[in-house]
């Protein structure tokens, strides 16, 4: 499954800037929400074992999620995820990420990509299991990239998460029990190696145009579209483009114009 491959790159590239960081180096704070690089690590660790899981075993990812629940009720998922890893942080944590990460890409390079697996709300393919792994390292990777003052060099692989981000036009509005636009604006974005992306149908008055890491961001939520080139034509693409979230949850607005950057180096 080309999926799985597409996360193990992913998971590789953030490795490659996290592993040389030295324990101390790893506590600094990123600009999402006061988490450190750890926490971040963290998260990513803990919810690649919880896919796995939902692949391998739905017995214990059963377990897992009750665990999830019970924590919610008494703290919150951040409480949940450093009681989970109990002192596991620093260089150690790091390690074991990447150790678990590559099993798991080799798990989900196996498996059937049309297999129902449970998640916390409605069961999703293997596919779209691996495929919002590769978002979610992807998405969090980019404050860890920001906070590091360092460019992201991006691969033909980030097309899954364009495609998450088309899937998700109708859930960007239910989710926020708004009416879903008739028509998706017509997407034409430029990969990473040059080629040219297309989706929806071709409307002069609903489209969006420009780097396909940029859409990428604008889903993920980790750039306000101020602070992007995308060219957006029409209300619905610039409505769209104000609140879409290609991630599971309560509704989120994007982070505010200015605030999710590179840092200088």
């Amino acid at each position: 499954m080309q999926q799985a491959h597409d996360f193990h790159t992913e998971s590789d590239a953030l490795h490659q800037i996290v592993q040389p960081l030295s324990d101390s180096g790893l506590e600094q704070v990123t600009a999402f929400k006061g988490w450190t690089i750890n926490d971040v690590i963290g998260h990513l660790h803990i919810w690649n074992i919880a896919a796995d899981l939902s692949l391998r075993d739905e017995a214990v990812f059963r377990a897992f999620f009750a665990e999830v629940a019970a924590s919610f009720q008494q703290g919150s998922l951040k409480d949940f995820e450093r009681n989970f890893l109990e002192n596991l942080r620093g260089k150690a944590l790091v390690a074991q990420w990447h150790e678990d990460y590559k099993e798991i890409a080799k798990n989900f390079a196996k498996a059937d990509p049309k297999a129902r697996l449970p998640w916390a709300g409605p069961s999703m393919s293997a596919r779209s299991s691996i495929t919002a792994r590769l978002m979610e390292t992807w998405a969090h990777g980019q404050e860890i990239y920001d906070l590091l003052g360092l460019k992201r060099q991006n691969g033909d692989h980030i097309r899954g998460i364009v495609v998450l981000g088309v899937n998700t036009f109708g859930w960007t509005y239910k989710n926020r029990r708004e009416d879903v636009p008739e028509q998706m604006p017509y997407l034409v974005l430029t990969a990473p190696s040059g080629d040219i992306w297309t989706y929806g149908e071709e409307n002069g008055n609903e489209r969006i145009e420009g780097l396909a890491e940029e859409f990428c961001q604008v889903v993920t939520q980790t750039r306000n579209i101020a602070d992007t080139h995308l060219q957006v034509t029409g209300a619905v693409a610039a409505d769209w483009m104000q609140k879409a979230q290609c991630f599971a949850g309560a509704p989120v607005p994007p982070p505010p114009p200015g605030t999710r950057v590179t840092k200088p180096r």
